[in-house]
């Protein structure tokens, strides 16, 4: 008995070290500089971990238009995504994070054209204001 509690122990801290030991690959769009505090995307065994990404476009504006601007944040993921050699099929989670309520369901219909079925889980948050400039922030979790 000893001997098999001992090797299921062992069995774990193996399992242990190696989840610890996982390298983090740093993902980031071509051009995009490092720095900062926050990355955006790390790639750690398979699993893709993208931050919340906005509506604004290379040149850091924000469209008027609210479809324009999720559809933006959606584009934005999807160079992470590329640039992992992932697509949106691979993305298992969303979180959409909103400043209006009201733009939901316009934030809906851009989504169900971006992410074909199965669609991945999603939560969807109002609040009261966002860090960045727009309306919209999106972050997802890819595996391959």
């Amino acid at each position: 008995m000893l001997r098999t509690i001992f090797s299921a122990a062992t069995i774990a801290l193996l399992f242990t070290s190696l989840t610890f030991g996982a390298e983090k690959k740093i993902i980031r769009p071509q051009g995009a500089k490092p720095g900062g505090s926050w990355s955006h995307g790390i790639l750690v065994d398979g699993t893709l971990y993208i931050s919340g990404m906005g509506g604004e476009d290379s040149a850091g504006s924000v469209s008027s238009d609210f479809e324009r601007e999720a559809k933006q944040a959606l584009d934005n993921i999807g160079v992470i995504l590329k640039q992992a050699g992932m697509s949106p099929d691979d993305v298992v989670s969303v979180q959409v994070y909103l400043t209006d309520v009201g733009t939901f369901q316009q934030m809906n219909a851009v989504y169900m054209a971006y992410f074909k079925d199965p669609r991945p889980t999603r939560t969807t948050v109002v609040v009261a204001k966002l860090v960045g400039p727009g309306r919209i922030e999106i972050t997802v979790t890819a595996k391959k």
